[in-house]
């Protein structure tokens, strides 16, 4: 998605504003150093925000918690915001429970947040 900034001139390509990157069936080690990993890509990219997919994702252990709080602070490091999308239930409530949701919004789908192009595994 290109926008136009207050100086009227078009951002170059690959400035969009959201990236949205799909989190997998089990968030651990190995699947959360992927999305750690994308993520940084995408904000090195020019992304602005993030969205964390977690539509096919059944369980978080504490090592996928670590890392989602490094891409929080990644994030930012660039001055993007981070959103949880299509979160279940019991994972949300995880997230409250350790503060996650002080720092992310949960939606519910991904066309809450302004219906960004899913861009996983393409370019940003």
């Amino acid at each position: 998605m290109e926008r136009l900034p207050s100086g009227g001139r078009q951002e170059p390509p690959g400035m969009t504003e959201a990236a949205v990157v799909y989190a997998g069936n089990y968030l651990n080690r190995l699947s959360g150093e992927r999305i750690e990993r994308e993520c940084r890509l995408r904000l090195e990219a020019g992304c602005r925000t993030l969205i964390v997919n977690f539509r096919d994702t059944e369980l978080v252990n504490s090592i996928g918690i670590s890392i989602l709080l490094g891409i929080i602070d990644i994030a930012q490091q660039y001055n993007a915001s981070v959103t949880f999308a299509e979160v279940n239930a019991q994972t949300a409530a995880l997230f409250e429970m350790l503060g996650l949701t002080r720092y992310v919004s949960l939606v519910q789908g991904e066309s809450a947040t302004n219906g960004p192009r899913p861009i996983w595994p393409m370019d940003c």
